[in-house]
């Protein structure tokens, strides 16, 4: 990443659909902002499909999840569109979407899964 990421109009541009998403997850690409699984601060931008679901996993620091369209749920609830989450050290959750959404995630760490289907 270069000193500064500039997106401008993001909730928007998400909505439209005018990112590259990858595959991640069964049911669930990604358009990474900047980071990677392997060490240190990263961000993302996940789109989930009807149904979709993240294996178990801890955090090591903290996760900040802004809900851009839909909704997401965890194991201590269900969070609609422009809800802030914030998970804190040590919190341990699995993730999903019944109707689909589109979350931005960022990481200070990397998760630690408990249970990995995925990638």
């Amino acid at each position: 990443m270069a000193d500064q990421l500039v997106i401008t109009d993001l909730v928007l541009r998400a909505r439209r659909g005018e990112f590259a998403f990858q595959p991640y997850f069964p049911g669930i690409e990604i358009h990474r902002l900047y980071g990677d699984e392997s060490s240190g601060a990263s961000a993302m931008l996940l789109r989930y499909q009807p149904g979709a679901r993240v294996d178990e996993h801890s955090h090591g620091a903290h996760e900040h999840i802004y809900v851009i369209s839909g909704e997401q749920a965890d194991d201590r609830g269900v969070y609609g569109e422009g809800t802030l989450v914030v998970n804190a050290p040590g919190s341990r959750h699995t993730v999903w979407s019944n109707p689909g959404c589109i979350v931005l995630v960022i990481r200070e760490r990397p998760v630690v899964f408990t249970r990995h289907d995925g990638p």
